[in-house]
């Protein structure tokens, strides 16, 4: 069950398509198996098409967008009766493979890393797969811009928390974190980060200047 979700307005700019195809597809992924968010979704599809109904002069003031957030907010939760169709082979046919066959690379320690930013021509953000070896830790570090992380296999730990398989991380650089990965298989995250990380630790520091 995911417990990490997207924001209301990461949903309001994915259902208008004001989100990058890197960005675009965590938030899939997550809609996928999170029915909560694919009725938030769904009700902001709805809003715009009645937007763009709308005439030209007519304006939509940020009051109103406040309280169509906070009605939804309040929206009961809609019915399980039926379970999406499973997309988890849109990030096959983008890989190429099964995640845990992939050509990975080890960084450090427990992490091993495989940088897929080729397969996004013409985007911004650094694209890449990680993955934490069953009970490893990654090294201390904080952000020196916006990562956006989904967790497609098993779980990891940190002060937060913990995010489990389809959960949904938003981190800035206000935020250090040392993942552990819990439970007995490797977690493994798709993650989209605006700029390089930046070890924070004692040893580790040192090698921030080889991180690209």
């Amino acid at each position: 069950m995911t417990r990490h979700h997207p924001d209301s307005l990461s949903l309001m700019e994915y259902s208008a398509g004001n989100v990058s195809e890197p960005h675009a597809l965590c938030i899939r992924l997550h809609l996928d198996k999170c029915s909560d968010c694919r009725y938030r979704a769904d009700t902001f599809d709805s809003l715009g098409a009645v937007m763009m109904e709308q005439q030209p002069e007519v304006s939509v003031s940020e009051s109103m967008f406040d309280r169509i957030l906070a009605k939804i907010d309040r929206s009961p939760e809609p019915q399980r009766t039926a379970k999406a169709a499973p997309r988890i082979s849109v990030l096959q046919k983008l890989l190429g493979d099964d995640i845990n066959n992939l050509p990975w690379k080890r960084q450090l320690g427990d992490v091993s890393m495989l940088d897929i930013t080729e397969k996004f021509p013409g985007q911004q953000e650094q694209v890449v797969l990680q993955k934490l070896a069953a009970g490893g830790k990654a090294p201390v570090h904080t952000h020196r811009g916006s990562e956006t992380t989904i967790v497609l296999q098993g779980a990891f730990a940190d002060q937060k928390g913990v995010f489990n398989q389809w959960d949904f991380v938003v981190l800035t650089d206000q935020d250090e974190h040392k993942p552990v990965a819990v439970g007995c298989e490797d977690c493994i995250t798709l993650s989209v980060l605006s700029a390089p990380i930046k070890l924070t630790g004692t040893f580790t520091r040192m090698l921030n200047p080889f991180i690209r």
